[in-house]
C-alpha cells in the first residue's frame, strides 16, 4: 500500500446528485454501532465529516483536505490535531478543548463544533478503513462515482484516460476504413443509471 500522503481524495462536481449518501455513510461509519439503523438510536447523535454544499447550480460535497502544512495543527492550542500514522489529521477529542481556533484557521472551513459534546469534529479520512485497505466511507457510498480516492497519479491516470476517450473515438472515425473496426461506446450520464448504481452502495 502507498504512502497515505500520496492519497488524494478528487470531486467530480458534475456527478453529484446531492443525494448526501456520503453524508450519511460517513455518519454511521463514526457511530458506536456503525450500522445505520443503530445509528439513529444513538445519544447523541453521530454527526458526519463531510457536507454536500450546494453552488448555484450544481452540489459540492466538501471534507477535510489534510494539508501538508495543516494550519489547523499549527494553531491547536493543546495539540489535539495530529497527524496519524496514515498521514491524515486527525481530532483526539480527549485533548480538545473546544476553543475552535482550528475552525478558524481552516482555509475551507471544515472543522465543525459540536455543541453537544464540547468539542470539534472533522474528517478524519477514515484512517482505520484505509489501513484495512479500503476506501472511506463517503467514497463507498457514493453511486455516482462523484468521490475518488487514491494516489494522485491513479487518479490522474483514470481522469486523462475518461476525458480523452470520447475525442479519440471521434477522430478515430474521421480515419477512413478504420469505424467498421471500433467497439460500440455508449457514453451516458451516470444519472441515468442511478437506481442501478444504488444496488452497490451499503452502509451496514
Amino acid at each position: 500500500m502507498p504512502e497515505t500522503s500520496n492519497y488524494f481524495l478528487y470531486i467530480d462536481p458534475t456527478r453529484c446528485t446531492g443525494c448526501k449518501a456520503c453524508e450519511i455513510a460517513c455518519a454511521v461509519e463514526h457511530s458506536l454501532s456503525k450500522n445505520i439503523y443503530g445509528a439513529v438510536l444513538e445519544t447523541p447523535k453521530p454527526r458526519p465529516r463531510v457536507s454536500v454544499i450546494p453552488v448555484d447550480e450544481i452540489r459540492v460535497p466538501m471534507q477535510c483536505r489534510h494539508c501538508e502544512d495543516a494550519p489547523c495543527m499549527a494553531i491547536c492550542p493543546t495539540k489535539a490535531l495530529y497527524r496519524s500514522e496514515n498521514g491524515f489529521v486527525v481530532v483526539d477529542e480527549m485533548k480538545c478543548i473546544g476553543c475552535r481556533m482550528c475552525v478558524v484557521a481552516c482555509p475551507f472551513g471544515h472543522p465543525a463544533f459540536d455543541y453537544e459534546r464540547k468539542i470539534v469534529l472533522k474528517c478524519d479520512g477514515c484512517t482505520e478503513r484505509v489501513s484495512e485497505g479500503k476506501v472511506p466511507a463517503c467514497v463507498e457510498a457514493c453511486p455516482t462515482g462523484a468521490l475518488i480516492f487514491g494516489t494522485l497519479d491513479e487518479i490522474m491516470a483514470k481522469i486523462r484516460k475518461e476525458r480523452v476517450a470520447p475525442f479519440l473515438y471521434e477522430a478515430v472515425k474521421l480515419v477512413p476504413g478504420e469505424e467498421k473496426k471500433l467497439p460500440p461506446v455508449k457514453i451516458e450520464s451516470p444519472l441515468s443509471t442511478l437506481l442501478k448504481m444504488y444496488d452497490s452502495v451499503r452502509w451496514y
